[in-house]
């Protein structure tokens, strides 16, 4: 088995109830998340981590109180408007998936150029999940293949996946989940059917690099089987 995982997604839970732990607001949480991201998606690039996707706004997440939704995806643009030049600099490749035709103009129209501006990048790619939600991704894939008119007798695993959000890319090997919650959360639910699982107590911002290095030796004492 290989000693590191190509594909590793992370959900970054726990923001919101660390920055009320600290006495800080909500916002401030979202900022402080942010930033454990950046160094979380460079402790990964310097490991040979291939892809990392993040849950960054599920598609359920458009319940929150409406402050919250207009400041997170006020950060999704600024973050990824000024981060252009440092993902060059670092050889990242930008990918958004979701439901992008929920999000703003102004968003839209920065996310076609940080996809163009790094699209010839080939260090690490970040996958950020915009709107994303696991069955809708399949469900869009079967809208799309009924729409290509695919003869039913050649529809198999291989084609839904390569109507998936995430087409092309190898399937994720690692899920991290910090925050202390044990579930899945509708993301990438056909992806992830033979991911190991890692579970960390540490509300995202308090995530260090040492628990990222734990949660890949755990997945390097674990036998992938996937089935058989």
């Amino acid at each position: 088995m290989d000693s590191v995982p190509k594909h590793i997604v992370v959900f970054p839970d726990g923001n919101r109830r660390w920055a009320l732990s600290q006495g800080f607001s909500i916002q401030q949480g979202y900022l402080k998340g942010k930033d454990k991201f950046n160094e979380f998606l460079m402790w990964c690039k310097n490991r040979g981590v291939a892809i990392v996707t993040v849950f960054g706004f599920s598609s359920e997440n458009w319940k929150r109180p409406q402050d919250q939704v207009d400041f997170l995806m006020n950060l999704f643009e600024k973050y990824l408007d000024e981060s252009i030049e440092e993902f060059n600099a670092e050889g990242v490749k930008v990918k958004i998936i979701g439901q992008k035709e929920r999000l703003s103009e102004s968003l839209q129209n920065v996310i076609v150029k940080v996809e163009e501006a790094t699209e010839k990048n080939n260090t690490i790619q970040l996958n950020l999940a915009v709107s994303y939600g696991g069955k809708w991704d399949i469900l869009q894939a079967v809208k799309k293949i009924i729409a290509d008119n695919i003869p039913v007798e050649k529809i198999d695993e291989e084609i839904l996946s390569g109507y998936l959000s995430t087409a092309g890319l190898v399937d994720p090997d690692l899920v991290i989940r910090a925050g202390g919650e044990m579930r899945m959360s509708n993301f990438v639910l056909w992806q992830a059917a033979y991911s190991e699982l890692y579970f960390s107590e540490k509300l995202w911002p308090d995530f260090s690099e040492e628990d990222l290095d734990e949660a890949i030796g755990e997945f390097q004492k674990r036998q992938r089987r996937f089935g058989k």
